[in-house]
């Protein structure tokens, strides 16, 4: 009984840390089916707080944290518990799944390029957004798949892109925070220009709409059980990114571009027409 109240409370804790860190993926968790809502809180407050003792824990041994956060996560594998609330729902989670440990590899390695990088090549970038977004998306589609290998084989290559959308954007969102505040510099078309201007960002946005063009037709194929929840993320983020695109570069290096709360809810509403109406685009 006792481990059962702790299944619970830490499934809690996954829940609220997510809700307090993102508003707006917790909305697009909402509107999954209640089947799989636990295990993608898992899955998101286990990515965010690897994100934040690389992110914001600047007062303390980032590199030593990491390390010993890598560890607890393949301990807490193996072990199938751990007293790290986070770890134990991510572990339950993993294990449920089978989720494949070459995922959670390539998820923590992107999490020591942040450590160890400041300027991104071409090569170092697309490893990044591998590690920190694809695999991420890849280890949710085995969740909303539930196991369906094959199925997960189809769709791989679209929650691949679709994760790596979300990812750009966010980089272009967070463009004064990641260059000014944390000094990194991902968007590898920025290197070959020192500065951040129209021509760089024009080509960064047409690198995320192809991306966003084919993650659309996967979100078509998926199960209803979480189309609803990944189509709202997917009109979010696109709107999010033409509000982007319609922002003067030197802008975006100024400012965290945002949309409001009332306009949240009017895509939310879009989303829930376009799935009612079986016109997901």
């Amino acid at each position: 009984m006792s481990v059962n109240l702790y299944d619970h409370i830490t499934q809690r804790f996954s829940k609220r840390l997510t809700q307090a860190y993102s508003t707006s993926f917790s909305m697009g968790i909402f509107l999954l089916s209640n089947d799989i809502k636990a295990d993608i809180y898992a899955v998101y407050a286990y990515v965010r707080i690897a994100d934040e003792i690389v992110d914001t824990f600047h007062d303390y041994d980032k590199a030593t944290l990491l390390d010993e956060f890598i560890l607890q996560t393949y301990q807490a594998i193996d072990r199938k518990i751990s007293v790290n609330p986070v770890l134990h729902q991510f572990q339950k989670t993993i294990n449920k799944y089978d989720v494949d440990k070459s995922l959670i590899d390539a998820f923590l390695k992107s999490m020591k390029m942040d450590l160890e990088f400041n300027i991104y090549s071409r090569k170092a970038y697309e490893e990044y957004i591998v590690g920190s977004a694809e695999v991420v998306g890849l280890m949710c589609l085995q969740i909303f798949l539930k196991g369906d290998k094959v199925k997960y084989n189809e769709l791989a290559p679209y929650a691949r892109k679709l994760g790596a959308a979300f990812q750009k954007i966010n980089f272009l969102r967070d463009l004064k925070a990641d260059s000014i505040g944390l000094g990194r510099r991902y968007f590898p078309q920025w290197q070959c220009n020192d500065t951040f201007d129209e021509r760089v960002k024009t080509e960064i946005l047409e690198e995320i709409r192809s991306d966003f063009k084919i993650a659309r037709e996967g979100i078509c194929m998926l199960p209803s059980c979480c189309k609803f929840g990944v189509y709202a993320a997917y009109v979010y983020y696109k709107a999010l990114l033409i509000k982007i695109s319609r922002t003067p570069s030197s802008r975006i290096l100024e400012t965290r571009i945002r949309i409001n709360n009332f306009i949240k809810l009017l895509l939310l509403f879009y989303a829930g027409i376009r799935i009612k109406l079986n016109q997901v685009k």
